[in-house]
């Protein structure tokens, strides 16, 4: 497929080649292009060994320096029966008739390989050593075809589905853990047997469940005329079938939840059935489900020989990567000549057809429009869906021809369809939908524009694969034998070529390399006939993709010479990548293209020859301890001009602390660090580490970086760092060995646990997890590769917060789950500590560490510190009645211990985003929480263990304080470092130890006064006030802002201090708080709090007040009193008013109103003599209290002419013809006059100024616009009563006499007014 048209051979030439053992079925094409090989279709095209000599046959030292980026990595070989059974295949084998054909199932991870009458399975993942191959006998379908002596098996073939009962889901990032209950079904395409394991790895050998077509399914299927029965026979067709079937060409299978190993298959023929087989432990139904009887759909054909025959179906998806029936039901896809059709498969096994949607049409924006110029026919070919069910990939085949020079050729797409939003999808069974459900992703991707055109056979071959790095890339595996990747790059599409030498035989399926993180693609693996399992590492696609071939109009060879000079450039580009982790992504919508390689840097000549010159420089000073001008060289080289992992020193370092050894052990397994050898090559390792920065020293590099690359040096000096930590390591994994051997050091006596222990388990995750991201090391054993990647030691932290589930696991006894978290606790504290203590012994090394933060302070080390930690938390909680209480005190012992590293890692993170000038609330909350968290927890174990002791000593009240001593110091002094007042204060109390409080306050200062103020609240909230007044003698200054908001207590406080203007102040606001409030002072900023005062506590505190102000002797005391005064005679007021009203005194109670609120009480009421109290609360607030409320005050007047009938008056004034001291004496007892006199009489006593600064008596501007403004003056007011045009003269007089004269004063006199 990947190779351009050549010149046809002859049959009887393509037939000797066909037949020669060992070689591929790729006919040979003629050279055009020089160095291409003769056999296959590589790419690039260069000379190749054997297979056999590219299988690593032991290891290799610099493996990363000497394997091309480019080429597949060896993955792992087959087991031993598998090999075996080949060897017996190429003595016995038949020519022709025996093929070997496999798969891997993407989500068990197994590897199955059909080999003669056995189909082998495997993991392909499990290690070497514990690879465990199942090996299942074929039942025989014996044949009569040709040789009627000659009996053959019908394996060539065979469709195979493994159905996991273990619930596994598609994308399953465990090392350890495999599938423990499989089931494997097997469908043969030709003769549609069906052949059901309910359970491979059961200890009894399981006879399997068959199932075959009966006569009428056989003899009732129409196929093309053409085909021969010499033609099945030559493509595996055996069987006794009619010349008009159709075989299977896709199985899917899917187990049935709650059924006892029951599970359903579908296949799809050729013939355009749909059969569904039920398989249960005993029986396999089979039934018939839907059929294509007549395709509406046509298209023209121009291919001569065989590519007029029509096939209806061609491949069946699961929508969802899930490997069972989840909830009630299960979609799947199925893919026919021109069009889409989704089934949904029912718990009950009915199957209902959801909707279809055309792919192959008129619109081009449905997909791919027909009758193109040029265009002839269009077979989409092969269907793949994405882990998330929603986007769907097509394999497309078109045949075309060219109008100008009539040649034909075939042109290879990839087309990407997915849910349309917003568009309801049906789930249920329902009529068929005919909506546009799906839309175009992506523009159609071209594979190959121009290729050789191939027969039907050939086209319906090839399967395709999605869901590999790069993100967006696809392989493409085809009946030859090859394995294509497609990636879209930098605008145009890339293919690699899988490049084995022929004697690997043919490639037999492609898959993804299961990712250690939930979100990211895998490597692509291959299996191989013969060469076992490779990986495609995601450099290699990106670097070793070439542009697709484009077949010349003539037909004599490729237009594609090109690509050996591309391809050279990208090997060239090779060696100027930097070693880093690739992100990427390939199509969005429309036609835009994200950057695929994110995570590959491109390195410059001049980077490669300052590396080059540093290690020159660095191997002399090692034999000759010469540094003489290193400076200066390095400098005008550019060593110091990249920042970070791309500098040239931190490469040198990383490569010093990563080189994979060259021999590790004799032997495989756990075995292997049990060896001296790990710790000696480690050593060495570090001896290299320190002398590297001996050469920095002497050659004056560390003051260069440490000037100019202060992150460079500090990721340098971290390399050391984790180097000491993975040797202290090494020593804890030894000690863990030697003891479980010898059977001593275990807390639990007795108790059984697994070999290897949870930190060799963790070893295992950080080893497969390296190995997976990085193919090339998939050769190499997961403990090897953990000790080699020494840079990547924060990984530790990582797999252990991802697979804490499985490495302390619940269903394990609780003593062996505390052992396990043991060895966890230990190991991580080992690494940090030993990091901690290497930076303290060398930290004249270092940089200034101004905003640069250690990597052990970094979010995935927290996290994983923060997991083990929940853990222990758990379990003591489990353990309180569960264990002996000596295992209770180390497993507090040892969560004390990893509570100190995990506040220390959160206080280095803080201290450099502070210094950063970033923002840092969110990871001071979470500190905060996991904090309190711990300290808590922490406490209440040691309450328990220092009780126990307690009770088992029997000791006196002295000897249990003295104990709890003991045990509470180290606590107390992890809560004191890192601010856990509520423990420091619960240690304190349980001591009974007031100095060691005071101790701790003077020491512990942080925002809001630190642990004092803490202390303070404490003993408010117990309301030990005496206590809290005394602190106040030693912390006058803390206890003063603490008291701000509780002003009850404040005064004493102020008063103490002698702080008597102060003290006044605070007894006055605390007097007139109200809700958080006051009447008429001002609040400073501090809400105080709400306590219920009673009206007489208040006067009490405002006459404390006047004593305060009168002691503080201020120059403002005489305002200050008068202020007091005022006060307390609104009280007075507040009092009389709820006297005089008695719903008044249930509603407000002892309720202090403002007065306001009070007024507008008073106005309510509409009493006479509470009116007058409206005008006397007026008078003793303020100025500008009147000021604001000047409106209320202009009601207080209006209501208080509402008193009198003023109708009346003046009727009997006239009437009876008042004199003026009748006059004077009926006007003295109406509430205006006694309002006006309260307000403006001589005896109108008022704070801060009087009721003329606001409300003026009489109106001076007699205009009518003035007097239309209401509230310009008291008369203003009045002239807008209904009574003043005939009273109005009366209403005047009694204000006017109100003003001038008092109550005494009216009875003699004459009348101010005429």
């Amino acid at each position: 497929m990947f190779s351009p048209g050549t010149k046809r051979l002859s049959s009887s030439l393509r037939g000797r080649v066909q037949n020669a053992p060992g070689s591929p079925l790729t006919p040979v094409s003629e050279n055009q292009v020089p160095r291409r090989p003769s056999t296959g279709t590589p790419a690039p095209w260069a000379p190749r060994l054997s297979v056999l000599a590219r299988i690593p046959a032991g290891k290799k030292v610099n493996k990363d320096a000497e394997v091309d980026p480019t080429k597949p990595v060896f993955l792992g070989d087959f087991p031993p029966a598998v090999r075996d059974e080949q060897a017996s295949i190429l003595h016995n084998r038949l020519p022709g008739y025996v093929r070997i054909s496999g798969g891997i199932d993407r989500a068990t991870s197994l590897t199955w390989i059909i080999c003669q009458d056995k189909i082998f399975i495997w993991n392909y993942l499990s290690p070497a050593t514990s690879k465990k191959c199942i090996a299942l006998n074929i039942p025989t379908i014996l044949s009569e075809v040709g040789d009627k002596n000659r009996k053959v098996y019908d394996r060539s073939d065979w469709l195979v589905c493994v159905v996991s009962w273990d619930g596994t889901h598609h994308q399953n990032n465990n090392v350890t853990q495999h599938c423990n209950s499989v089931g494997i079904v097997m469908c043969s395409k030709s003769s549609r047997a069906v052949v059901y394991w309910p359970e491979i790895f059961s200890d009894s050998e399981t006879k399997p469940l068959t199932s075959f077509a009966s006569s009428d399914e056989r003899d009732g299927s129409p196929v093309d005329d053409k085909t021969s029965p010499e033609s099945l026979q030559r493509h595996g067709r055996l069987g006794n079938v009619s010349p008009g079937y159709g075989i299977f060409n896709s199985l899917i299978a899917t187990s049935i939840p709650d059924s006892g190993k029951e599970c359903v298959a579908l296949a799809c023929s050729s013939s355009g059935e749909l059969w569904q087989f039920h398989c249960g432990p005993y029986v396999i139904n089979r039934k018939l489900i839907y059929k294509e009887t007549d395709s509406s759909f046509s298209q023209a054909s121009d291919i001569g020989r065989s590519m007029g025959r029509k096939v209806a179906l061609r491949s069946l998806s699961w929508r969802s990567p899930s490997v069972s029936l989840k909830g009630s039901s299960q979609q799947f896809f199925l893919l026919t000549d021109h069009e889409i059709r989704c089934f949904n498969l029912e718990l009950d096994l009915k199957v209902s057809n959801l909707w279809s949607q055309e792919i192959v049409g008129n619109d081009g924006d449905l997909g791919i429009k027909k009758d193109l110029a040029g265009q002839k026919r269009i077979w989409p070919l092969d269907l793949q869906v994405d882990d998330g069910g929603k986007v769907i990939t097509i394999l497309v085949a078109i045949f075309c021809k060219d109008r100008v020079s009539g040649s034909s050729y075939m042109q290879y797409s990839l087309l990407t369809m997915q849910y349309k939003s917003g568009v309801d999808v049906p789930s249920g069974a329902v009529e068929p939908s005919h909506k546009r459900i799906l839309e175009k992703k992506a523009p159609l991707q071209v594979i190959i524009p121009k290729a050789r055109v191939e027969d039907d056979n050939f086209l319906f071959s090839m399967r395709l694969r999605v869901g590999g790095r790069p993100s967006g890339s696809a392989v493409i595996l085809s009946g030859d034998g090859t394995a294509t990747v497609s990636h879209y790059y930098r605008n145009s599409t890339r293919l690699y070529q899988f490049d084995l030498p022929h004697d690997a035989g043919k490639v037999l399926d492609a898959s993804v390399l299961p990712s250690t993180d939930d979100c990211e693609e895998g490597a692509w693996i291959v299996l191989t006939e013969k060469a076992g399992m490779w990986a495609i590492p995601e450099k290699a696609v990106v670097l070793g993709g070439v542009e697709p071939p484009e077949r010349s109009l003539s037909r004599k060879g490729s237009s594609n010479e090109g690509s050996t000079e591309e391809e050279r450039r990208n090997l060239a580009f090779v060696g100027n990548v930097a070693p880093r982790r690739a992100s990427s992504e390939a199509w969005n919508a429309g036609d835009r293209q994200r950057a695929v390689i994110t995570g590959i840097a491109r390195r410059t000549a001049q980077d490669e020859e300052a590396e080059a010159l540093l290690g020159h420089l660095f191997n002399d000073f090692l034999m000759y301890g010469k540094v003489d001008g290193s400076l200066e060289k390095l400098r005008n080289a550019g060593a110091f001009e990249r920042e970070g992992e791309t500098n040239v020193f931190v490469r040198a370092s990383k490569c010093i602390v990563d080189t994979l050894a060259k021999h590790w052990t004799t032997t495989r397994g756990a075995e292997m660090v049990a060896t001296a050898v790990v710790s000696t090559q480690l050593m060495d390792k570090q001896q290299k580490h320190q002398k590297f920065l001996q050469f920095l020293a002497l050659s004056k590099c560390h003051d260069e970086l440490c000037a100019r690359q202060r992150n460079s040096l500090q990721i340098i000096l971290e390399h050391g760092e984790k180097l000491a930590g993975i040797i202290q390591l090494r020593e804890l994994q030894n000690r863990i060995s030697q003891n479980h051997s010898s059977g001593v050091g275990s807390p639990f006596p007795g108790s059984e646990s697994d070999a290897s222990g949870a930190l060799w388990d963790l070893i295992q995750f950080v080893g497969e997890r390296a190995r997976r991201n990085t193919v090339l090391l998939m050769d190499r054993e997961n403990a090897e590769v953990f000790y080699s990647r020494v840079s990547e030691l924060q990984e530790v932290f990582y797999c252990l917060e991802k697979q804490l589930d499985f490495l302390v696991n619940v269903d394990l006894p609780l003593e062996i789950q505390i052992r396990r978290a043991f060895q966890l606790s230990n190991a991580c504290v080992t690494i940090v500590q030993t990091a901690i203590q290497f930076r303290s012994d060398t930290h004249f090394w270092y940089p200034p560490p101004e905003g640069l933060t250690p990597w052990y302070c970094e979010p995935v080390v927290r996290n994983g510190l923060w997991g083990i930690a929940s853990c222990m938390l758990h379990l003591l909680n489990e353990a309180a009645t569960r264990v002996e209480s000596s295992v209770k005190s180390e497993l507090f012992t040892h969560l004390q211990v990893l509570t100190e590293v995990l506040l220390e890692a959160y206080a280095g993170a803080i201290n450099a985003k502070v210094e950063r000038g970033e923002e840092q609330r969110g990871l001071l909350e979470e500190y905060w929480n996991r904090r309190d968290t711990l300290l808590d927890s922490l406490y209440k174990q040691l309450k328990n263990l220092a009780a126990a002791r307690q009770k088992d000593l029997n000791e006196g009240a002295e000897q249990e304080i003295e104990n709890f001593q003991n045990l509470s110091a180290q606590l107390l002094g992890v809560a004191k470092r890192h601010e856990g007042y509520r423990t420091l204060w619960n240690i304190c109390r349980d001591l009974n130890d007031f100095g060691l409080l005071k101790n701790l306050m003077r020491n512990s200062m942080g925002p809001k006064g630190g642990f004092s103020y803490f202390v303070f609240e404490q003993l408010y909230e117990r309301k030990e006030f005496s206590r809290l007044l005394r602190l106040g003698e030693e912390f006058p200054e803390e206890l003063s802002i603490f008291l701000q908001q509780y002003r009850d207590l404040c005064w004493l406080h102020e008063v103490f201090l002698r702080q008597f203007s102060s003290a006044s102040d605070t007894l006055h606001r605390l007097a007139l708080s109200q809700d958080g409030g006051s009447i008429s002072v001002a609040e400073d900023g501090v809400e105080p709090r709400d306590l219920n005062l009673a009206l007489s506590d208040r006067k009490r505190f405002l006459n404390l007040s006047k004593i305060a102000a009168l002691a503080g002797n201020d120059p403002d005391a005489e305002i200050k009193m008068k202020r007091i005064e005022a006060d307390l005679r609104i009280l007075k007021l507040q009092e009389e008013i709820m006297d005089l009203d008695i719903e008044a005194k249930q509603n407000i109670q002892q309720q202090l109103l403002p007065p306001d609120d009070l007024i507008k009480w008073c106005l309510k009421s509409g009493s006479a003599e509470l009116i007058l109290r409206a005008f006397d609360i007026f008078a003793w607030t303020s100025s500008s209290f009147r000021r604001f409320h000047k409106s209320l005050l202009e009601e207080c007047w209006k209501s208080a002419a509402d008193q009198d009938d003023w109708g009346k008056l003046h009727q009997a004034s006239t009437v009876e013809g008042w004199s003026d001291e009748e006059t004077l004496r009926v006007l003295r007892d109406t509430v205006l006059f006694q309002a006006s006199s309260r307000c403006y009489g001589p005896e109108a006593d008022t704070f801060e100024g009087g009721f003329e600064e606001v409300l003026p008596l009489r109106q001076e501007n007699m205009e009518p616009s003035a007097l239309k403004e209401s509230g310009s003056s008291v008369e203003a007011i009045l002239m807008q009563h209904k009574y003043f045009p005939d009273a109005g003269k009366l209403m005047l007089m009694a204000i006017e006499l109100g003003s001038v004269r008092s109550g005494i004063d009216c009875e003699e006199g004459i009348l101010p007014m005429e």
